[in-house]
């Protein structure tokens, strides 16, 4: 059984990647920060309540076999000054874990390090990051990676893409039309919908997460994705009429944001190889 420390395991898509690693058999440490709740008590995962900047975890929880970092913050403010400002407490906490024998490093990482592209993205896409949190998160793969390089240690550097699902736990558009709904508004302003995206549903990506972290025969840059591009407009629009809401969306009321691809979506290869190989 692997015994896996899962940092920002509270979080949006930590607790359903917590769920995916215990339905596939991992027994969870599961950290929350202070100030923040536990997710739901259950079998195989253990809850620990920690500032992982502050504190030595491993002394506190003991040996892991291998760690999956999602742990971060104002991941939904792109331009936010602690993207930076954090950046090394990052890189000084995984770099601890490989150098006290941790064997596998699981990093959540994000479509906006490569920046403004046109095109399926795999690991040999250049990375041209336009936004602050595109930029650390970028920094810190390019560290971890020759830092790591020969260590013993594998890094598995799960890309992830446009999530959906969940809507009470997110901040993404899709939370933002159904509280719209709920307050009885008809319109909601939108861009123009036209860019196109590769959407997965949290759980699924929970479980495209879980499957990486439990093998260590494909690492690198993951891309954890469908694998297909769709219109913004088409996403949602689809969405609005699943939930039955009585809203429109009105285009143009927003700009496109100047950093964001006309046309984007994972190169799904090493996912469907690990997916393959992996039991459920």
């Amino acid at each position: 059984m692997t015994r896996i420390l899962v940092t920002g395991a509270g979080g949006y898509i930590g607790v359903h990647a917590v769920d995916a690693l215990v339905a596939r058999g991992a027994q969870v440490v599961a950290v929350h920060r202070p100030g923040t709740p536990p997710g739901p008590a259950q079998d195989g995962v253990e809850w620990v309540c920690a500032d992982i900047f502050a504190e030595d975890l491993l002394a506190r929880v003991g040996a892991v076999d291998a760690c999956l970092h999602m742990a971060w913050e104002a991941g939904f403010v792109h331009n936010d000054p602690v993207h930076m400002l954090r950046l090394s407490d990052h890189f000084r906490f995984l770099d601890g874990l490989a150098a006290a024998g941790v064997g596998r490093i699981a990093v959540l990482g994000t479509m906006h390090e490569i920046g403004y592209w046109e095109g399926p993205i795999d690991e040999d896409t250049p990375a041209n990051p336009r936004s602050l949190y595109g930029i650390a998160k970028n920094a810190l793969r390019e560290a971890l990676t020759l830092r790591l390089a020969g260590s013993g240690t594998v890094l598995q550097w799960i890309r992830c893409y446009y999530i959906y699902g969940d809507d009470a736990r997110s901040r993404s558009v899709f939370t933002k039309i159904a509280d719209a709904a709920r307050e009885g508004k008809k319109t909601f302003p939108f861009n123009s919908g036209t860019n196109q995206y590769d959407f997965i549903e949290v759980g699924e990506l929970g479980n495209q997460i879980a499957a990486v972290c439990l093998q260590d025969e494909v690492a690198g840059v993951i891309n954890c994705c469908s694998g297909r591009p769709v219109p913004l407009a088409q996403q949602v629009e689809q969405y609005i009429a699943e939930h039955g809401y009585d809203i429109k969306l009105e285009y143009g009321a927003f700009p496109d944001r100047p950093y964001d691809s006309p046309a984007v979506w994972g190169d799904d290869t090493k996912i469907r190889a690990v997916l393959a190989a992996a039991p459920r």
